[in-house]
C-alpha cells in the first residue's frame, strides 16, 4: 500500500506517520510530502533507518510540484497541506483570503484529481480528506480558515456521491478534528496580531481577544494528538471506512450542540 500524506512536517501527519513505525498493520510505502528541501532534509534524518518512509517535497500550491505525484502510484492520499489565516472579515486583506483558500482548497482540489484520474483508472484508491470541526462551527476571527475548511466537506461530500454514480470503488472520507495542541491554533490565533499594530476597529477588544483564546488554548486543546489519530488509521486501515471521522468527542459534542441551537 502506497500512502502520500501532505503537510507531513509536522503536527497530526507526523503524529499519523510515528503509529506507522509503531504498528504495520500491512506492508507500506509512505511518501512524506512537506513544502521544502529544509524540512525534506529533517524528515530524511528523522527516518532515515525507515527506508520506506520517503520524504518528497511537494508544495501544493506549485503546478511542477503536484505534478511529481504522476510517477507515484498512489492507493491512499491523505490530504493534510493547510494553513490558516486569523483576522476580521471586516478588515481582513481579501488577497489574504484569497490566499488562504488558494493552500487550503484550490492546490488541495489539483492535487486530489491528478491522483484521483490514477485511482479511476485501477478503479481503486482512498482520498482522505483533512477538514475540520472548524469547517461546521464558525468561530470569529478566523472566518476565513473555518470557510476553507467548510469547502472541503461540501467539495468531499460532492465528490463521494459523484464517484458514486460511477459505482465507484474509490473511498472518499473525512476527517474532521477538533482543537489539538499542535502549534497550528497558536500560529492562526497570533496571525491577526501581525496587522493589528495599527490603528483597526477591534482595537478595544484585542486584550480580550488574547485572554479568550488564552483559556481556549489551556482548557480546550487537547495535548494528545492519539485520539485523531487512531481515526485516521481506521480510515486508511479498515476495508469499509466510515464517510466521515470527527475527535475529540467532548468537541464533536459541542459542536453538535451549537449546530443544533446557535446556528
Amino acid at each position: 500500500m502506497n500512502v502520500l500524506i501532505t503537510g507531513a512536517r509536522s503536527g497530526i501527519a507526523h503524529a499519523l506517520i510515528d503509529t506507522f513505525i509503531k504498528n504495520q498493520k500491512k506492508k507500506v510505502v509512505i511518501y512524506a510530502a512537506v513544502k521544502n528541501a529544509i524540512q525534506k532534509k529533517r524528515l530524511e534524518e528523522e527516518y532515515a533507518e525507515y527506508h520506506w518512509i520517503k520524504p518528497i517535497v511537494i508544495d501544493i500550491t506549485k503546478q511542477m510540484d503536484r505534478e511529481k505525484v504522476r510517477e507515484l502510484d498512489i492507493d491512499v492520499l491523505v490530504s493534510n497541506a493547510a494553513i490558516g489565516k486569523g483576522g476580521s472579515m471586516l478588515e481582513m486583506p481579501v488577497d489574504e483570503m484569497r490566499y488562504n483558500f488558494e493552500v487550503n482548497v484550490f492546490s488541495n482540489v489539483e492535487l486530489t484529481q491528478l491522483i484521483l484520474k490514477q485511482m479511476v483508472e485501477k478503479n481503486r484508491g482512498r482520498v482522505i480528506v483533512m477538514s475540520s470541526l472548524a469547517g461546521l462551527v464558525p468561530i470569529p476571527f478566523l472566518g476565513t480558515y473555518c470557510a476553507t475548511k467548510a469547502s472541503l466537506i461540501h467539495l468531499g461530500t460532492s465528490l463521494r456521491y459523484e464517484l458514486k454514480e460511477r459505482k465507484s470503488k474509490i473511498d472518499i472520507v473525512l476527517i474532521e478534528p477538533g482543537l489539538y495542541h499542535t502549534g497550528f491554533n497558536q500560529l492562526m490565533f497570533d496571525d491577526k496580531y501581525d496587522r493589528t499594530s495599527f490603528r483597526t476597529y477591534f482595537d478595544a477588544q484585542i486584550m480580550q481577544l488574547q485572554k479568550r483564546e488564552y483559556w481556549i488554548e489551556r482548557y480546550f486543546e487537547k495535548r494528545h494528538l492519539d485520539t485523531i489519530v487512531k481515526k485516521i488509521r481506521k480510515a486508511i486501515d479498515t476495508d469499509y471506512p466510515r464517510k466521515v471521522y470527527r475527535a475529540p468527542f467532548l468537541q464533536v459534542l459541542g459542536s453538535k450542540i451549537y449546530q443544533l441551537f446557535f446556528l
